[in-house]
């Protein structure tokens, strides 16, 4: 009988991640949608969403193909502190209060429930 993959939680958030950022390269513009961006300014947010899905399918592949515990984790940490800085970034750039509680609800949140399930994981294959 195999034993199962440590980080179980977290690799499940990182099929998730990947999943988004895949939708990011096929539909760059919902990131200009969601926050509500000038028409003009249309473009610039697509190239930004490209760069949140490569990184994001980067960063996932590097969770869900670690063989070790401590790359799983630095790949968690990485995706932890990359969602929470493109919380502020985003939310630095929107000027409807709206549209900003939304972004740092969606982005924090995310940060929170990779947080979650690297503890949930950690405290689970310790034991």
């Amino acid at each position: 009988m195999s034993q199962p993959r440590p980080f179980r939680l977290s690799r499940a958030m990182s099929v998730l991640t990947a999943g988004y950022a895949v939708y990011a390269l096929a539909r760059p513009r919902h990131l200009g949608s969601a926050l509500d961006a000038e028409p003009r300014a249309a473009e610039g947010w697509d190239e930004v969403a490209r760069v949140f899905g490569v990184r994001d399918l980067v960063v996932s592949g590097v969770a869900l193909l670690g063989r070790e515990p401590a790359t799983v984790r630095t790949a968690m940490r990485v995706r932890i502190g990359l969602d929470a800085a493109d919380g502020l970034l985003l939310a630095s750039r929107v000027g409807d209060p709206g549209v900003r509680a939304k972004v740092l609800g969606v982005t924090l949140g995310w940060a929170a429930l990779n947080a979650l399930a690297l503890r949930a994981d950690r405290r689970r294959d310790r034991a």
